[in-house]
This record gives C-alpha cells, sequence and structure tokens, in this order.
C-alpha cells in the first residue's frame, strides 16, 4: 500500500467474505483546472476535459485535476469522483436533450464508469482500476455550481433528491488510470451500505434515529460524522439551501 494513504482506511482484513463480482469499466478519465466561476469570487473546475492518454492517480488525485474550492473540495475523502454514465440517460429524460449530457464529465466527474450505480456501490468497497486502488469514502453532496454548469436552477436539488450523485474514493494505492480498464472489486466490507441508502441517511434530517445511530456505527469522514452528530442534538439547526442555492449572483 502507498505510504501516503490515509490511516483511517477503513478494512476487515481476511474477516471479510469474497467481494461478488462485477462488470464495471471507465468509460473517460478526466481533469480539469480551476478558473474563475459564475458568481464574484468563486473558482470551479468543474468543466473537465477528457484524456485519451493513461493518468497518473496519486494520494491527492489525479495528475492534472484542481479543485476551485479546497475548503469544500478535494481532501483525502474527496480525491477522486467517480459517476455512473448508466444514470445519463435518466438524466436525459428529466432534462430533455441536454448538451452537457452529450458527452462523459457532465457532472464534473474525474473517472466516467458504466456498469455500476449508487444502488450496487457500497461504502468502504475497494476496486482496484489500473494500477491503483480505491476505496469508496462517500457520496456527492451537490453544491449550486451544477445549477449554473447546467442553466438548471434546481440542478443541485434534483441530484440531491435523487440520491443519483456519483461517489468519492480515498486512493490507498497510487497508480495509473486509463479508459478502458475494469473496476476490479476487492474488498466489501459494508454489503448491508450501499450509496443510495447511505445518502438517503445523510439527506434526509428526519431520518429515524435509529437509522442515524447505525450510520453513525460507519467509518464516514468527520464532517459526516459531525452532520449526523448533530442531527441528535440539534436538528432544527441542519440547513442545506446555501449549499444547493449559493451565493447571490451579483
Amino acid at each position: 500500500m502507498d505510504a501516503t494513504a490515509p490511516n483511517h482506511a477503513f478494512s476487515l482484513g481476511s474477516f471479510m467474505t469474497p467481494p461478488p463480482t462485477i462488470a464495471a469499466t471507465v468509460r473517460a478519465v478526466l481533469t480539469g483546472k480551476a478558473v474563475a466561476y459564475t458568481r464574484p469570487g468563486s473558482r470551479s473546475a468543474i468543466a473537465k476535459t477528457v484524456r485519451p492518454e493513461p493518468v497518473y492517480c496519486h494520494a491527492t488525485g489525479l495528475e492534472g485535476d484542481e479543485q476551485g474550492d479546497p475548503r469544500v473540495h478535494g481532501g483525502p475523502d474527496k480525491t477522486v469522483h467517480l459517476y455512473p454514465l448508466d444514470n445519463y440517460e435518466w438524466w436525459r429524460g428529466q432534462l430533455g436533450g441536454h448538451p452537457r449530457l452529450e458527452a462523459p464529465g457532465a457532472f464534473g466527474e474525474n473517472l466516467t464508469v458504466e456498469g455500476l450505480t449508487e444502488a450496487e456501490v457500497c461504502l468502504g468497497d475497494r476496486f482496484r482500476i489500473g494500477g491503483a486502488v480505491l476505496e469508496v469514502s462517500q457520496g456527492r453532496q451537490p453544491c449550486w455550481k451544477l445549477n449554473d454548469h447546467f442553466g438548471v436552477p434546481a440542478m443541485a436539488k434534483l441530484m440531491q433528491e435523487s440520491r443519483r450523485t456519483g461517489w468519492y474514493c480515498r486512493v490507498l494505492d497510487a497508480g495509473w488510470i486509463r479508459a478502458g480498464d475494469a473496476l476490479v472489486l476487492e474488498q466489501r466490507p459494508l454489503p448491508e451500505w450501499n450509496l443510495d441508502r447511505l445518502m438517503r441517511l445523510i439527506f434526509d434530517r428526519n431520518a429515524p434515529w435509529d437509522e442515524v445511530r447505525a450510520g453513525l456505527e460507519l467509518p464516514l469522514p468527520e464532517s459526516w460524522e459531525r452532520l449526523l452528530r448533530g442531527r441528535l442534538e440539534r436538528p432544527s439547526e441542519e440547513e442545506s439551501a446555501p449549499r444547493l442555492e449559493g451565493p447571490p449572483a451579483g
């Protein structure tokens, strides 16, 4: 394992049952540079470019990729974002032939993958992709930059309500990744916690308390632990509008 991998990566070692066989493939590898964005003072790297050549994936992400706001993007728990190509058809039904959906990278993802969705990926899943090993660390909490990227004011809210968010991975082993690489599932420690269930919990401020407590037993990023603990202690203080709607356009 790469010495730079976060020491909080989740593993059950030899006690884990063999993972199921899946058939999923990387259809595109994408990176982007952070540039001035649509609202005063904002920056974003959501507009990413397909990389036809192999791209090196290290502990901080894909070579050549950037984040517009490091306070909320990037970091060890949000190093690489994967998004299912399988979701694109559903979005076409919602948005009606939107030009963003004509090519991979519509959602600012790093890896557009086919053959796997949020209903099939689980928290803690460990995938070998090319020469790299990635571990699913959390789903995506969509923000207002998607609204402006698509020109659809409620885009982030629609992604949240649909739970078609894609997922983030931390990098355990660095290596080269290219389009056409298979996603080989090596470990699945939490088969009962697919991303759809997890994101339902994260987005539903009225989730049953037993589900919240079960969530607190998971290897969650610190920010999500705080969110769930706050939900038990101060549920009325939870607020998502600033993330979904963003600052004034100016």
